[in-house]
């Protein structure tokens, strides 16, 4: 890392902070209504599950194919497009790469958007990036801005009352690179903690989050609770956080309690599943991911979040070795993604769950942002022509055109909506689709008015930007 992205993470979180600071030291967040006249659409989904590809997943490298170049000593770089070559799908005309074969064959499932958009935000950084995809807002603001999940437990309520209605699975808050930059959008915001996400961030230790410490018995532990919540009750100093996210944290541990107690947190636990399924998303720790995700789904969750996991410079984030590393990193993802929908649509879900493929951006081989922009360029690649195997790939950021590919929750079917030019620059030449119109289609598609508002700081707060996301209507069945 350059002392200069170093420095602009920094300033990055002391916004962040600032804002935090801010909301709570004003009483903002004691008091939430609901704004009037915000009409919700009928729900075609009950449920969602987020399908996260941190890092910056390369369009043309998965779900939108452009001119292939292999490798060779000596090759232009301006001339590479991408790095894997197309391979048919299920749906005549739609084409894929290779290494997604098992995806390719569940596209007649799929609506295809690859027009979508996002801005360069002044400074082309993945912690602004995904604060602003999952919260629809970019940062600093004066409040804590809710992730999209958090949305769905407080409008939406839980699907199931002992199942959390917001769990995210794979994604480490601890021990690795920026991880208050994940922090900061890995939350209900100024909701409460009784809307934030469940984190499970090893799928295969899921269960443990589920049971007693280790040696404790159950009834020990119940009155250690009991115990708990008197103290957290009492607080001496409860002047330091307000009424509304006391009596919040107070509910979240009800609630958790609840599910310690319940059947449902057999879901938690994938040595119950059968060894054959099992083995079919064992790829790794993001087909474990997947898996759980199928089996929370199954018992009421409302909205799952699995990811890759965001490290710098690791798995998507490919400013080096490029192609290399998403060739490993499609053997991890394309088996579980496609056995999670086939399961899904097995077991009646898929009509109700709407399943979503996103990243922050996109990559290219030349352009950072898109042509004009001032961002830092961050690839480790040379600028002319290519000498090693490991300059090969799309290594950097591309915010003028970028894949999603949604399945279920009443979308179309083997559909494909938006296109990018042939020729670089890639961008977005038919129907664009920005961060905020994503959000309002992924509401709507869950029986929420992207309209909606709940005030805050005694001013309205929208579910997309002052509440003007418009939903894609067109890719609707």
């Amino acid at each position: 890392m350059t002392s200069k992205e170093y420095l602009a993470r920094r300033q990055f979180l002391k916004e962040l902070s600032s804002a935090s600071a801010a909301a709570l030291a004003c009483g903002g967040v004691t008091a939430l209504n609901a704004t009037q006249g915000a009409q919700h659409p009928e729900a075609k989904a009950d449920s969602c599950i987020l399908i996260w590809m941190a890092g910056g997943m390369a369009a043309p490298d998965t779900f939108d194919p452009k001119a292939y170049s292999p490798f060779e000593k000596g090759l232009a770089v301006d001339n590479i497009l991408s790095t894997f070559p197309a391979i048919d799908t299920a749906v005549d005309n739609i084409k894929i790469t290779k290494g997604l074969e098992n995806v390719a064959s569940v596209m007649d499932r799929a609506t295809l958007i690859r027009s979508a958009i996002q801005p360069d935000l002044g400074s082309i950084l993945h912690s602004r990036h995904q604060y602003h995809w999952h919260t629809g807002y970019v940062p600093p603001l004066t409040v804590a801005a809710p992730h999209i999940g958090a949305w769905m437990a407080k409008v939406l309520g839980p699907k199931n009352p002992v199942i959390p209605p917001f769990i995210n699975i794979g994604q480490r808050l601890e021990g690795v690179g920026e991880k208050e930059e994940l922090k900061a959008f890995t939350t209900a915001g100024f909701f409460g903690s009784e809307f934030g996400p469940m984190n499970l961030p090893f799928p295969q230790d899921a269960v443990r989050s589920v049971q007693p410490p280790k040696g404790m018995e159950p009834g020990r532990f119940s009155n250690r609770y009991r115990h708990y919540r008197k103290l957290v009750d009492q607080n001496p100093h409860r002047e330091l956080i307000s009424d509304f996210q006391q009596e919040s944290m107070l509910r979240s541990m009800d609630a958790a309690h609840r599910l310690l107690q319940s059947k449902e947190k057999h879901a938690f636990d994938l040595t119950r599943e059968p060894k054959e399924s099992y083995e079919r998303y064992d790829t790794g720790r993001f087909g474990r991911g997947c898996l759980l995700a199928r089996r929370l789904v199954e018992e009421g969750a409302r909205f799952v979040e699995v990811t890759t996991e965001y490290i710098p410079f690791i798995h998507w984030d490919t400013h080096e070795n490029g192609h290399s590393t998403v060739a490993r990193v499609k053997q991890e993802i394309d088996r579980p993604i496609a056995q999670l929908i086939l399961d899904l649509e097995a077991r009646g879900l898929l009509d109700r769950t709407l399943v979503v493929i996103a990243s922050e951006f996109s990559r290219d081989m030349m352009i950072e942002g898109v042509p004009g922009s001032t961002a830092r360029d961050q690839s480790r690649a040379p600028s002319k022509t290519l000498e090693e195997p490991k300059h090969y790939g799309l290594h950097r950021h591309f915010t003028g055109g970028t894949s999603v590919v949604m399945f279920g929750g009443g979308t179309k079917k083997g559909f494909l909506y938006g296109k990018t030019a042939d020729q670089r620059p890639l961008l977005a030449v038919e129907n664009p689709v920005s961060v905020m119109d994503l959000h309002a289609t992924i509401f709507t598609a869950m029986g929420i008015s992207p309209q909606t508002a709940f005030e805050v700081e005694k001013r309205p707060f929208y579910a997309t930007r002052d509440g003007h996301g418009k939903p894609v209507l067109d890719i609707f069945a």
